[in-house]
Order: C-alpha cells, then structure tokens, then sequence
C-alpha cells in the first residue's frame, strides 16, 4: 500500500538511508541533529530513528489547537507557539481565531522555518504571512521568561515529549520551575498546552504542583486503523 492510497499506513524509517530520500539536515544546539527525509510525496521529521512528526499524521497537534482556542473563546485571543514544526499546529490556531488573533511562533532551529518556505511550502500554504502570525527565531522558554502576563494560551509541541529527547534544554521547559514560568506569562485564565507522544503522571502531577487545573486527554494521530495515540495536557491558570 502506498501513502497516497485512500487509507495510509504510517511509514516506519527503520532503514531511511535506503528506500526514504534525505531533502535536507539541521544542527540542534546540543550538537545532534534533525533529518527532514521524503517519500512517495510525504515527509517526516526525524531525530536519529526517532520519527518526531510525519506529514501523514497531524490529528493531534491541530487538536491541540483546537483545544485551546474553543476553551478560551477570545476575539483578540493571544497565543505563543513553541516550536514550528509543519506547522499544523499554527493552521489550526489560525483556522480558530478571529482577525483580531495574535500568534507568536518561536522556532529554535532556524532551517525549520526555512524548510516551510521551501521543501514544505504546499504544508503551510503561506500561512506564516497571514498578518495574525510572528515567527522569532528563538527558544521559546526564553520567549516566555521574557513575557510575563502576555498571553492567553502558551502551546508547546517542540519534542516528542516532557523529557527533553531532541535537546536537554527543552527539560527546562518541563521542570517545576519552566512550569511556573510558563504559569507567570500567562493571563488569568490562560492555558498551558502541552503536545506528548506517550503519557506521563509525573508530568501531570508536576502541572498540578506548579498550580495548574490539570485536564489530560488521549488523542489518535489520524484515522486509519492502529494510528498512534498522543497526549495532550491542557494545564490552565486560575
């Protein structure tokens, strides 16, 4: 079965160098490395054999969108963006928000953002140009140290989880202290959202003990049959 057969298969990137096509490589800062890889017109992201997001399976990051922004219920809602990713997250804040919407995406790796205008240009669709949108190159727990009380939702999908997999810098994010950072740059009310590929009750507790009201939810990553499931914690501010 091929991937643009009626119902798709994951691809699994067990031997990449041979049957996927490797379009471009990105250095992270801790000296590892992305692999933007291509097959039969789909792409996956890649971390060594860890498959970080594919262009076959979007469900959940735009669910954690969704999520957000139908709880939130703000015109001129603000939210923060960690990570860019094939920007399905940003697509579906955008398809949920009004004119009146400001989304900031913070993008560590900057050849992410150059692979949108490139190889992944028919992903995002120019929606990086949408006047709503602000691309910063930059870590995005330092977007949020620097920005207390400024926003109505924070998103972060920038690993495969809350354990810091692709650079030992995201742990900062997920420690009880980025967590009440996270807490201080958000509005009263706000929501810190948060994309895993695998469940965590340490996680969860550690949300609750920063101060969160904590709500968890399984989401599939598409609708084919055996589709990997995700999590999303939706952690919201008093």
């Amino acid at each position: 079965m091929t991937l643009e057969s009626a119902t798709p298969e994951p691809i699994w990137f067990e031997d990449d160098d041979t049957w996927a096509i490797l379009v471009d490589t990105a250095a992270l800062p801790d000296g590892g490395q992305l692999r933007l890889m291509r097959r039969d017109g789909e792409f996956a992201i890649m971390y060594g054999r860890e498959q970080l997001m594919g262009s076959w399976d979007s469900a959940s990051e735009q669910g954690l969108a969704r999520m957000v922004c139908d709880r939130l219920a703000l015109p001129d809602v603000r939210l923060l963006i960690g990570g860019l990713g094939m920007g399905f997250t940003l697509a579906a804040a955008l398809a949920a928000t009004t004119p009146a919407a400001s989304i900031r995406v913070a993008e560590l790796v900057p050849e992410v953002a150059a692979w949108a205008a490139g190889p992944l240009a028919h992903l995002f669709e120019g929606r990086l140009d949408d006047p709503r949108v602000s691309l910063e190159i930059a870590d995005v727990h330092d977007v949020i140290v620097r920005n207390p009380a400024a926003f109505d939702g924070i998103l972060l999908d920038v690993d495969n989880g809350p354990d810091g997999l692709i650079d030992l810098l995201n742990d900062r994010l997920y420690c009880n202290w980025g967590l009440r950072a996270a807490r201080d740059a958000l509005r009263p009310g706000g929501i810190l959202a948060v994309w895993s590929s695998y469940p965590d009750r340490d996680f969860f507790d550690r949300l609750e003990d920063a101060g969160f009201a904590v709500e968890e939810f399984d989401l599939a990553a598409n609708d084919y049959a055996d589709a990997p499931r995700h999590v999303i914690w939706l952690a919201r501010k008093p």
